[in-house]
């Protein structure tokens, strides 16, 4: 054990010594601040950075003239001229298109849009569900439904999802959970590959500066492999941990000082309001923005509280360092039977693809039924429960079914483990010859 002890420690502070670790370490946090930063002003700022764009309808039908509603993109402009003229008048202009609709009282085919630049899909969807909105209207008002009950019959319905357990009654959010769970598998995904290849590219580097004939001198082989592997575990750990931490600060920082910004507009937009209270509309019209908005956070804040986050966290690192563990010993059994990295490729894709499997999954069948035979079975089997899981705890998964994946995972550690020790000690001194699968089955038996 001091063996390893010793490799585990010249492995970590050999890495988080290095400039490179230093360096990604802090700018990571403030690329993701700066992003989220970026999306924030963003938002704020839409509506002053979108140029709105005029729309000039030549309507042929005349049932579509004055009730195509402008959008804040689009400008709606109604001519009387010909076609070709109004086409004329657009050229060389990027920012105006011609919506030509011709009487569609029998067949609904023949609507054009002119541009001389292509037109944005959001453009065209937008301009199309006009077009059926009103054709919609005008069928129901001809059948004696009139506009004001269609508006009447709008209605905005929010789902609360409450999962009966048998401690009570518990508030759930089916968005919140899939933006959790999807962000927790992610992170696993991207952190097992990431600290995954450099064990690999270190028993790589090792083996070919002949460092390694040197090394195991001294220990065995599968201490070698072991204190790489937890080595550079508690590097990813530590990387992570200083992430969080300094995402977190980052952002809350960003978050206030947009938050006083968009304070700012909105006590100009009320120092504007009274003066055209008389009017009614933009005081109305703002009153009603700013409920919205702190209705969305409002719901946004309730949907984050009802994840049970310490059992998330907890799951969280307990899959991360397993799921590290098990890939990484692959990774390192792969790095020491090839002699350089280009020969890896076809070692790494059977390796990968539960992992890569798991994850497209996740995104589709996962979320999707939570609870169904694929998500229970993924979750169960140790290549690809450390993603699947991820995404099933937010949604509520059963104690034991997260203790007996907890328990196969171990299990196909050390049963891994087992494999590689065994593929790396006959590996990492063989060189100048081209390892194929049989080979390595070979060395299983050795």
């Amino acid at each position: 054990m001091k063996k390893i002890a010793l490799i585990i420690s010249r492995e970590y502070m050999s890495r988080v010594k290095k400039k490179s670790f230093i360096i990604m370490t802090f700018l990571g946090p403030l690329l993701i601040g700066g992003m989220y930063a970026i999306a924030i002003w963003l938002a704020v700022n839409a509506d002053e950075m979108n140029k709105k764009k005029d729309v000039y309808v030549i309507d042929e039908s005349k049932q579509f003239t004055g009730h195509l509603r402008d959008s804040k993109s689009l400008s709606f402009q109604y001519v009387t001229t010909n076609l070709e003229e109004t086409k004329k008048s657009i050229e060389g202009d990027e920012d105006s298109y011609v919506l030509y609709i011709p009487n569609l009282a029998k067949d609904l085919s023949g609507v054009q849009l002119y541009s001389t630049k292509q037109a944005s899909i959001s453009v065209v969807s937008y301009i199309e569900k006009e077009i059926e909105s009103e054709l919609k209207d005008k069928k129901l008002v001809e059948n004696g439904i009139s506009r004001d009950i269609l508006k009447s019959l709008d209605m905005d319905v929010s789902l609360e999802t409450i999962r009966l357990t048998d401690q009570g009654e518990e508030s759930g959010s089916a968005g919140a959970s899939y933006g959790v769970g999807m962000l927790g598998s992610i992170l696993i995904y991207l952190f097992i590959f990431l600290y995954g290849v450099q064990v690999m590219r270190g028993v790589i580097e090792e083996k070919n500066n002949r460092i390694v004939e040197v090394i195991i001198s001294s220990v065995k082989p599968f201490q070698l492999m072991m204190g790489k592997i937890v080595g550079i575990a508690l590097v990813g750990l530590t990387q992570f941990v200083l992430w969080v931490v300094l995402t977190t600060s980052i952002s809350g920082l960003v978050t206030q000082k947009l938050s006083k910004q968009l304070d700012t507009k909105m006590e100009q937009s009320g120092a504007i309001a009274p003066s055209q209270m008389g009017a009614g509309g933009a005081s109305s019209a703002f009153q009603k923005s700013a409920d919205a908005s702190g209705n969305d956070v409002s719901k946004i804040m309730d949907a984050i509280n009802t994840i049970n986050f310490p059992l998330l966290i907890g799951a969280f690192l307990f899959y991360f360092l397993c799921g590290y563990l098990l890939y990484a010993a692959l990774f390192a059994a792969i790095g020491s039977a090839v002699d350089n990295e280009s020969e890896t490729q076809q070692f790494m894709f059977p390796v990968t693809l539960p992992l890569i499997f798991s994850f497209v999954l996740s995104s589709s069948a996962v979320v999707n039924n939570p609870d169904g035979p694929i998500a229970f079975w993924m979750s169960m089997i140790p290549l690809t429960s450390p993603i699947v899981m991820m995404v099933r705890i937010p949604f509520g998964v059963p104690t034991w079914q997260i203790i007996c994946s907890m328990i196969l995972l171990i299990g196909g550690f050390i049963g891994t483990v087992w494999i590689a020790a065994k593929i790396y000690r006959t590996g990492i001194l063989m060189y100048g010859k081209k390892v194929t699968f049989k080979e390595m089955f070979k060395w299983l038996r050795y």
